[in-house]
């Protein structure tokens, strides 16, 4: 039985390194398209690890990780700086466009999400 274990936990490990692997891909994408970029890894609950992306451009996306440790992964694989909080600071980087404004409005005001 020790031995299935084994098999199971290298398969899982296994598992986890490809997915990191794959998110760092798309988080070097990210950063070569934006002139860099900045993130910050934060645990959603059951759906996994939140990675928010900030270009040097001020564009801004996010990723979704299985798991905190496999996000922690990604962002270091890829080699970005990694800020513990979303502070005001970093979050002064994001640039914000119309359709931004607007569904932020609706949602405030009781209007359409624009969903």
């Amino acid at each position: 039985m020790a031995d299935t274990q084994q098999v199971d936990d290298s398969k899982q490990a296994a598992k986890a390194e490809r997915r990191a692997a794959r998110l760092a891909r798309q988080i070097g994408s990210f950063a070569q398209a934006h002139g860099g970029a900045e993130a910050q890894v934060a645990y959603i609950g059951h759906e996994g690890t939140r990675i928010v992306l900030v270009g040097a451009d001020g564009g801004w996306g996010d990723l979704v990780a299985p798991t905190y440790a496999i996000a922690r992964s990604a962002v270091e694989k890829a080699g970005v700086t990694v800020h513990e909080d979303f502070d005001g600071e970093f979050a002064a980087k994001v640039r914000t466009g119309p359709y931004e404004w607007k569904r932020m409005a609706g949602i405030q005001l009781g209007g359409p999400s624009n969903g």
